[in-house]
């Protein structure tokens, strides 16, 4: 076995903005691994918010080269790394190495039923309600938009972008933005604007208060779920859960949290990083059947690898086994 690792730079569309700041680029490691004439490949973002960076990722990789030649397994590989972007990538490149090697598509891996196309948020970054309600005339016409939120001043963005967009559904987070008393004001004028959803309304360390607040609008833990160990701390605060692959560590434990979160009660999301198709594609499999799907990465960026996912407006279609899987 033959392990590659790359650090890609892929342009946003303009830029992207959220409560903890600005990007222009999304910034990627993927990793390759060879084996005779196949090659599987898994992409990951490193995010530092998990403190997590382009170099602490590769190094973290780099410790396992010597075992990934030597033979080491999917299975074996899940405890040698911690839940996070660089058992994501991995993860995933073992996933389509096997679909290489025994000429099957994931879905046949996995044993699971063939995939359809999906129906993906748009997300509209943070900014002014003006150029928020601009680019929500502007995906007037898509079905599900998703408004990043940070706080001071939502209720007037979400307002605006009802106005430009009177028709979309709208979901909205606040990427751990928003305090208690913020949400005990917000959260009524929100049911009045028809949002469906609120993704973590408070920082993951102090949402402990959503047990005693009331939730008239679905709640989602994003920052709050990683992995099977968080869904103890979740249940009870919050009615949905983000399934993200980059936190997760692949699509081995995605699989497995999505089965027991739904045993649990809880609906789920499945989200990204922003990235290229690579990365979506795995993430395709988990949102079969979820309430919401937030797939629109390659959507956001200037251009995406090829061959990617195609979109028809905010449709994902089914993607070839030359991208993945």
């Amino acid at each position: 076995m033959q392990v590659n690792l790359v650090n890609e730079s892929w342009p946003i569309e303009g830029s992207f903005t959220i409560s903890r700041g600005s990007r222009t680029h999304a910034n990627v490691v993927v990793v390759q691994l060879q084996q005779g004439e196949y090659v599987g490949r898994g992409e990951c973002v490193p995010y530092a918010r998990y403190d997590e960076s382009i170099d602490s990722v590769i190094a973290q990789l780099a410790s396992l080269k010597e075992q990934i030649t030597a033979g080491l397994t999917r299975e074996q590989m899940q405890s040698l790394l911690p839940a996070g972007a660089a058992r994501n990538a991995l993860d995933c490149a073992y996933w389509d190495l096997a679909c290489k090697q025994s000429q099957q598509r994931i879905w046949q891996q996995i044993d699971s039923a063939q995939p359809s196309p999906l129906l993906t948020a748009f997300t509209l970054s943070l900014d002014t309600p003006e150029r928020m309600k601009a680019a929500a005339i502007k995906n007037a016409h898509r079905p599900l938009l998703k408004l990043k939120l940070a706080g001071e001043g939502d209720v007037e963005r979400v307002a605006a972008v009802r106005e430009g967009s009177p028709d979309a559904r709208i979901i909205v987070d606040a990427n751990e933005g928003w305090n208690e008393a913020q949400y005990l004001v917000m959260v009524p004028e929100l049911v009045k604007l028809g949002v469906e959803m609120i993704e973590q309304p408070f920082p993951a360390s102090d949402d402990a208060a959503l047990e005693h607040l009331p939730r008239p609008i679905t709640l989602c833990a994003d920052e709050s779920c990683h992995d099977r160990s968080s869904l103890k701390h979740i249940i009870g605060r919050y009615d949905m859960i983000n399934i993200k692959l980059d936190k997760t560590g692949g699509l081995t434990e995605a699989i497995a949290l999505k089965e027991e979160a739904e045993k649990a009660g809880l609906q789920i999301m499945v989200g990204c990083m922003l990235a290229t198709s690579l990365a979506m594609a795995p993430a395709f499999i988990i949102a079969q059947n979820v309430q919401i799907v937030d797939l629109d990465g390659p959507l956001l960026l200037s251009k995406d690898r090829q061959p990617g996912i195609e979109f028809d407006e905010s449709q994902m279609n089914v993607y070839a086994a030359a991208l993945w899987g």
